[in-house]
């Protein structure tokens, strides 16, 4: 059997931020106002700066305005509430991204709680996983639908199909398979304590990684001509499936580095603008 095709994230991912920019660029010339992102950073963990400056510097690219707050590693809940909130209320700013985690003393679902829906462009509120569970237009977890648009790039139609998820967050494992739900694939949820995980696996038209455990999902678990989506990303750019033991059975795969994540700060730019136009009152067909 041939190689598996690879799905080329970073492609995607840079006509996705270019189409944001244009929008950006028109809203900006329709109202006066830059659409624009907060990100919101406690305490100054190295990885978590990297990814922050990353989202900025495609803001800039984008012509998508950036604020920056960065809170100490000391805040306690309540400030980071009080902090989330207050930016919920300025109106100059559109969408609010809060880079997690956020250290083990915040209760970080109550910090996610005190983002306003119309700004969780993130897509990790209660409320944004209700919209994504029942179709209802609002903002989805960044990597799920970035998942998702990889899937259409591809010509890859879940219906009928089925679909493992190997993971359970409520970021990544838990709303992508809602999605996939969404669109009439049949969806198992696998996780740490599932038995038998690779003879569930081999079933699987449509594989999504997402445990954050290196190589865990082997080429022999893949079913011959199955959809590989790799969302881990692990020390030394390794990803959850061993992908030189994959590529030899799937019919298309992602990389790591270059599949999913590029797509990820793609679809949060993206949710950006449209977090602008409806809180500007701007139509744009969305």
């Amino acid at each position: 059997m041939p190689q598996a095709r690879l799905m080329d994230g970073t492609g995607l991912a840079r006509r996705i931020v270019a189409e944001a920019g244009e929008r950006a660029a028109a809203l900006t010339e329709r109202t006066g106002r830059v659409p624009t992102l907060a990100t919101v950073l406690v305490g100054e963990d190295p990885a978590s700066v990297t990814y922050v400056r990353m989202k900025q510097n495609r803001c800039r690219e984008a012509g998508i305005g950036s604020r920056r707050v960065v809170l100490p590693a000391t805040t306690t809940t309540g400030e980071l509430v009080a902090a989330l909130r207050e930016l919920s209320r300025d109106p100059d700013v559109h969408g609010i991204l809060l880079q997690h985690p956020v250290g083990g003393h915040i209760d970080e679902r109550a910090a996610f709680e005190a983002i306003a829906p119309q700004k969780d462009v993130d897509g990790v509120t209660f409320a944004s996983f209700a919209t994504m569970s029942f179709g209802l237009p609002g903002f989805v977890s960044c990597t799920p639908g970035g998942i998702m648009r990889l899937l259409d790039a591809y010509d890859v139609d879940p219906a009928g199909r089925r679909a493992v998820v190997v993971g359970r967050s409520a970021i990544l494992g838990k709303p992508v398979g809602m999605l996939l739900l969404g669109r009439d694939a049949t969806v198992t949820y696998c996780h740490s304590r599932t038995r038998e995980l690779a003879d569930v696996v081999r079933e699987a038209d449509i594989v999504v990684a997402a445990v954050g455990r290196p190589r865990l999902i082997r080429g022999r678990d893949i079913k011959p001509g199955a959809v590989v989506l790799d969302a881990g990303y692990n020390a030394g750019n390794v990803g959850d499936v061993d992908f030189d033991s994959a590529v030899e059975r799937a019919s298309l795969i992602t990389p790591v580095p270059g599949g999913v994540g590029p797509m990820t700060i793609a679809t949060l730019l993206e949710q950006t603008v449209t977090a602008a136009a409806r809180q500007l009152g701007v139509g744009e067909g969305r």
